[in-house]
This record gives structure tokens, sequence and C-alpha cells, in this order.
């Protein structure tokens, strides 16, 4: 390990003040890039700087609540802004140490910057309804109200799209938020929390704690104060996370893992095809849970898509995201490069047919960095596990098939329901995939990944519980409904009892 030289420290945010852990430890955040590069020192977290911050939070969401909607909205409005004048910085920031080429970063910025404005919009329109009543002389409508502290656990893939998927919708509902991002990328998660102190959110609304291990995770899944726990992460983590919090009827909210496929039918536009499954597969080196690592092709196109798509990715430029000419950067961490490499040798070992790239990349400038080829397997069968196990890499798995039913029994034959396309011509073809493929999101000549914050995110299965970020539907996992009556007919009236006749 490269011996730390100074850089700057990083501190928790609790009660509207950065101040260091309890521990009094640390840990070092690096470029995957290049090792060499020492981002910065955060803080390790104990169990009591988790206490702490709950305790803020629920004494903040006393005052919180009650600030009118529209005037939450306003302050959310000015961290939009800011954002927008600080994307260039985030981003490179963001690079730095997720990873991820510079334009994706922009990307992940902007999606903040979207997600922010939308929701801002929503304190004017957290709209309940108002019904007739069944009795004379009363008034019946519904309205949303906040639950309470808010846990918000994110991973390092999209270290500020994701965190503002969950803490703006909770902030603008009313709620108070403790927020622990990925321990690869605490920076952009400091960043966002900045921007929320300077535009304006009072104290103890937003806290948020770094580090990992069971004194982080523990308290914020199962302390009493807590009422949602936001999670996107893997399946395995997920489960733990909905157990260790269902003892105290919490509402849990899990976003998980992806096995998503594109399916390319004998009509399609070849060219697009492949540029489609290049950036599904390979954009954010393959790191995304949308990630199309499975591609499933019609058997009469099979051998012109499969050259086609080897020639590409064998031409894409891998290096530090931060260079001009990059298309793919490194893996986030030496652990995430170790199981793209596992799962390699898992594909040769299964018999699946290695077409390009299968190594990591160590010559050069890629020397300090966490670097592996793209990588496609060919004549996949879907009984191999690089068929069926999330890798979260730049490793694809080309299957062939001889018509669309074959193609729809393939995607949905994984424990996974995030994200399914299908490339054709066909408008009968796109509308019965679009129908018959069991996912929460799907496309039609377009890859895998490309959500819009206006509409819900999420899927089915072992993908997530049922729950969806983005959009109006991220508003019901921060709020809950309640129905109010109001009679002033003077009298006792009993509902489905005293009907009068006509």
């Amino acid at each position: 390990m490269p011996s730390t030289i100074s850089a700057t420290v990083y501190h928790n945010y609790i009660d509207g003040r950065w101040a260091p852990s309890a521990s009094g430890s640390t840990f070092e955040n690096r470029n995957p890039a290049n090792t060499d590069d020492l981002i910065g020192v955060f803080q390790q977290s104990t169990r009591r700087d988790v206490e702490a911050a709950l305790a803020a939070a629920a004494s903040a969401y006393e005052r919180w609540r009650l600030v009118p909607a529209p005037r939450r909205a306003e302050l959310l409005y000015g961290v939009a802004q800011m954002l927008v004048s600080r994307k260039e910085e985030f981003a490179r920031d963001m690079t730095r140490e997720m990873g991820k080429v510079l334009n994706e970063t922009r990307g992940d910025v902007q999606e903040a910057i979207d997600m922010t404005f939308y929701m801002a919009g929503e304190g004017r329109r957290m709209f309940g309804q108002t019904v007739p009543s069944e009795l004379r002389n009363k008034f019946a409508m519904s309205v949303r109200q906040p639950l309470g502290v808010c846990s918000v656990i994110t991973p390092w893939n999209f270290p500020m799209a994701i965190p503002s998927w969950k803490i703006i919708p909770a902030l603008v509902c009313g709620n108070t938020v403790v927020f622990k991002p990925a321990s690869t990328t605490p920076l952009s998660a400091v960043n966002f929390v900045k921007v929320l102190e300077e535009a304006g959110i009072p104290k103890g609304v937003v806290n948020m704690v770094t580090g990992d291990g069971e004194e982080v995770g523990t308290p914020l899944t199962t302390d009493d104060v807590v009422r949602v726990v936001s999670f996107t992460g893997s399946t395995h983590v997920g489960r733990i996370v909905n157990q260790a919090a269902a003892p105290g009827f919490k509402k849990v909210h899990l976003e998980m893992g992806g096995k998503n496929v594109i399916m390319i039918m004998e009509d399609a536009n070849l060219e697009l095809a492949v540029d489609g499954c290049l950036w599904g597969g390979f954009g954010t080196t393959g790191q995304r849970c949308t990630a199309a690592s499975r591609v499933v092709v019609h058997e009469k196109v099979y051998k012109p898509f499969l050259e086609q798509f080897v020639a590409r990715a064998k031409s894409l430029v891998i290096g530090d995201g931060l260079r001009d000419e990059t298309q793919m950067g490194p893996s986030n961490s030496e652990g995430q490069l170790n199981t793209v490499i596992k799962y390699v040798k898992i594909g040769r070992d299964e018999g699946a047919r290695l077409v390009a790239g299968g190594n990591r990349l160590t010559a050069g400038t890629h020397a300090k960095g966490y670097f592996h080829e793209p990588t496609i397997f060919a004549d996949v069968n879907t009984r191999m596990r690089i068929a069926r196990e999330e890798i979260f890499g730049p490793v694809v798995s080309v299957m062939p098939c001889r018509s669309l039913d074959e193609a729809i029994d393939i995607g949905n034959d994984v424990e996974y329901g995030l994200s399914a396309s299908i490339y054709t011509q066909d408008i009968n073809r796109a509308f019965t995939a679009m129908r018959d493929l069991y996912t929460g999101i799907f496309y039609v000549n377009a890859p895998t990944i490309g959500a819009e914050v206006h509409l819900p995110f999420g899927g089915t299965k072992h993908t997530g519980n049922g729950h969806r970020e983005a959009g109006g539907a991220a508003l019901d996992v921060f709020s809950e409904w309640k129905s109010i009556y109001v009679d002033f007919s003077g009298k006792l009236q009993r509902a489905q009892i005293d009907v009068e006749s006509l």
C-alpha cells in the first residue's frame, strides 16, 4: 500500500456541526485509477456517532415537519441551483474517487440536479384526494404526512445521484435524515451535504456519518427512532437490512441487484444494437445495477452481431476517467476487480467461449489502478453462473435464441427483475416483450440504462421489495396517508349504517 501523505481530513456532519468520530479512527480514500493519489481521510464512525446523529435528527424532526412543504421546497430549489454552479467541480472529484469517466460523473451530478428540481416542485404538488362522503354534511379528504427519521444507506456507483433520490424526497415530505454513504466514495457525499448546509437546511435535519461495519450499520437499521430505512446495494446485504429492521415494523425500501438482458431480434438495426450493448455492458465499467450483462441474440444475426460487438469492445480506450480519450475507467476497488477476475475464471471453467478481453491491465498507465479489459463470453447458456449471477463489472454474456418467446424465457430466467430491453423494428414484438418481461423497467431500441427522474425506478423479484425511487412514487416511500373526515351535521352519523333514503 502506498505510504500516506498529507491529505485533507473530512469529518462527520451531526446536528449542524462537522466533527470527528468519537473513535478517533479514520480511513483513507484513494483513486482507483491511481492508488498513489490519496483523495482524503474520512471518519470511521462508531455506534456512538450514529446514535448522536439519530438523536439530532429526532430532535430536528419536531421542527422540520411543521415547516410548510412549499417553504421546504424553496430551500431545495436553492440546493439545485448550487449543484448547477458546482457541477464540474463535483464531477471531477467523483471521477477521482469512483473511477467512471468524466462525462458519466457529470451525468451523475446532473441527475442529482434534476431530482432536486423535480422534488422541489413536489412541495406544491403533494396532492391528496377530496372525495364525496356517503353521508350528508360530512367532508372527506386525504393528506400525506411525514414519518420521522430516515436512515439512508447508499452505494458507491452513483455517489451523488442515488443519495439525491432518497434524501431530497425525504426532506420535501418533512422527514429528517441520517445518511451513510459508501466508504469508497465519501467525498461526493461530503460535497452533497455541504450544499444542503449552505442552502440553509436547518441543523439536525440532515446528518452524515461515514465508515462501515456493524457499529454503523446496526443502529441505522434497528434503533427505535428510525422509521424508514432506504437502502441501495447488493441483494445479500439488502436481506440483512430487511431482517434487522423487521422487528421494529420500520418501513424498508430496498433497491438491490440486477442481471439485465438486451434481446436482439433478426430485424434489429444491428449498428444501433451494438451501440446499445457497448453502453449497457461497459458504461460505468459495468458497475450499474441496470448494466446489460446478458445479450440474447436471434440465431439469424448472431454471428454478424458478435463480430461487430467484439470489434467495438476491443477498441474501447481504458484508463483514467479524467483523460479526454478514456471511454471506460477502472473497477471501483481492488475487491470489485477481484470479483471480476473470479467470474472470468468461472466463465472459462464453465465452458463459455471467451471472445474478447479476460485480463487485468497492469502495464504502463494501468499499473497503479484497478483496470480490467472489457470482456465478452459467447455461446453462453442459462445454466452458467456468468449468465445468472450479478458480476458488477465489464463482463457480458452473449446467448443465442431462435425466437422472441425463447428470448423472453431467457430474460425472465434469473432471480432479478430490474431492467430489460429489446431491439426490433416490429411493434408487435416490442409490445409483447414489454408486457411479458417481468421487470420494473423496460426499453425499446435502447439499452437497459437511461432512467429519468420523473418516472418510478426499481425492480421486481430479488431486485426490490415493491417500493420505487424517483418520480411521484418516491413520495410514497417517505410519507404516509392520513384519511380525514369532518362531520358538520351536529349529530352522530354512522357510516354504512345511517344511509338516508332519497
